[in-house]
């Protein structure tokens, strides 16, 4: 399995709240629907540890394909790239890491 997360801020003259519409809405189907994606998620990020601590990143998004080729083929092909670019211009200092997930844990509440 192959984990694609994305740390990130807004830029100061987006406002969040109409971020959050947009971003649990439009963007969360794209997301989804995304070629290969098996599961994503979205968090706001509202604390930190140690306590007191402010977070880093104020969202964090996260991905996962079946494996390496299958997220190749998805995140590098020219139309996800270009829409990719279109939306980087809401964010501020993102960082995008690339891992294969050794150990899953699910588990039911």
């Amino acid at each position: 399995m192959i984990r694609l997360t994305v740390l990130y801020n807004l830029q100061p003259d987006i406002d969040e709240e109409q971020f959050l519409a947009w971003r649990l809405t439009e963007h969360q189907q794209s997301n989804s629907s995304t070629r290969g994606v098996v599961r994503t998620d979205f968090s706001r990020n509202n604390l930190a540890w140690p306590p007191d601590t402010e977070p880093r990143y104020r969202f964090m998004t996260t991905a996962e394909w079946p494996n390496m080729e299958s997220f190749e083929e998805a995140f590098y092909d020219p139309s996800f790239q270009a829409e990719l670019e279109k939306n980087l211009k809401m964010l501020r200092d993102p960082v995008f890491l690339i891992g294969d997930v050794l150990a899953n844990s699910e588990t039911e509440n």
